[in-house]
């Protein structure tokens, strides 16, 4: 096992500060090779591999890094906390089912990972189907599958923000229960932030009142601003208690040098997915579509191309999630859409495009320093 990071300074509270623009990108968390046309090879998934994509974020200024769940997937807990250890400012992203966690041994296991790391652990909330057979689960149904999130989110918070907690809700119940060790306090951040998704207008409604941010998917900017306006006015209805809810956008950012090899690109890999030769991950359960996923899927009809350069092509070949829409173009091109997001109010993103690792260090000195 490689021992690079353990000459790394560790990084003091001061050196963490929560910042108004966040960017992270994605790795990869897959048993198969490959993975949205990633380089194949036998140690994809290795600690070694995957800790030298946490290092080669740390060098070319990111964030972090979105780590994706689903069943038949290494587990995204185990890998992140592999990785914090390995690192000393990588932030994980650590995608978690409510169906696979009950809420008081999430909250115990997430803030002893955030008080070893230093703080730096961020969690996204999944309530999206998966193959619920598999691990046990059996809330298939929308309403309650929601319903249950928002308790565990509201009892994940109540367990790391207060002590003797007592709660009975329709799902989850404790009582006199105390989380130790307790997540890392620094200046406004009490405990790591709480990200969603979703569309539905059960999870809109779950994180107008529940989240800390809430994940977009790469819509046209029309779509994105009319949904941040749904969501200011279900806070405003439903009463939120916490501090205003904010935005992030998960999209693939397909850069290259130029405008034009970067769309040269992008159409040619577009014919090997339509010639059906591209490894992209499919839903492992096919049949269902969420309401986010479709919302993007019908963005092809209106055309190949949205905006400015939102390149919705992808999606009818078999791109999934993130790589349904990309944003394809030069640095300066894929900035300057990005920085249009920001307008809208959007301070959380989460890039990816393959390979993955050159595009760490790609993107990580071409791009970021355009949008910081």
């Amino acid at each position: 096992m490689s021992t690079a990071s353990t000459t790394r300074p560790r990084p003091t509270d001061e050196q963490q500060p929560d910042t108004d623009l966040q960017v992270l990108w994605y790795i990869p968390n897959q048993v198969r090779p490959g993975h949205r046309g990633d380089a194949v090879t036998a140690d994809h998934n290795s600690l070694d591999t995957l800790t030298s994509q946490a290092l080669a974020l740390e060098d070319h200024g990111w964030d972090g890094a979105l780590l994706g769940t689903g069943w038949g997937r290494p587990d995204t807990f185990t890998v992140a906390t592999a990785l914090a250890a390995r690192t000393t400012t990588f932030q994980p992203l650590v995608a978690i089912r409510p169906g696979y966690w009950r809420p008081a041994h999430f909250a115990s296991a997430a803030a002893t990972l955030d008080h070893l790391s230093g703080g730096r652990l961020l969690v996204n909330i999944v309530s999206g189907q998966d193959n619920l057979d598999a691990y046990g689960d059996t809330e298939g149904d929308q309403a309650h599958r929601y319903g249950r999130t928002r308790e565990f989110l509201q009892l994940v918070r109540k367990l790391w923000t207060e002590e003797d907690v007592t709660y009975q809700g329709e799902h989850f119940q404790v009582a006199g229960s105390t989380v130790t060790p307790r997540t890392v306090v620094r200046g406004e951040r009490r405990h790591p932030r709480l990200y969603f998704g979703g569309a539905s207008d059960a999870a809109q409604r779950v994180a107008a009142t529940e989240a800390d941010v809430q994940l977009f998917w790469g819509e046209p900017l029309e779509g994105v601003r009319d949904r941040i306006a749904t969501l200011r006015r279900l806070e405003q209805e439903l009463g939120r208690e916490h501090a205003p809810l904010e935005f992030g956008l998960r999209i693939t950012t397909f850069v290259r040098d130029t405008s034009e090899q970067a769309w040269a690109e992008a159409e040619e890999k577009v014919a090997e997915m339509a010639n059906g030769a591209d490894t992209l991950q499919r839903s492992s359960n096919p049949g269902f579509k969420a309401v986010g996923q479709q919302r993007l899927l019908d963005l092809a009809e209106r055309g190949d191309v949205l905006d400015t350069n939102l390149y919705t092509a992808p999606g009818r070949h078999g791109g999934g999630g993130a790589g349904t829409t990309w944003l394809v173009g030069s640095a300066e091109d894929v900035a300057a859409s990005l920085r249009r997001y920001q307008e809208l109010g959007i301070t959380h993103f989460v890039l990816s495009d393959t390979p993955y690792l050159r595009e760490i260090r790609r993107q990580g000195d071409q791009l970021l320093p355009l949008l910081r």
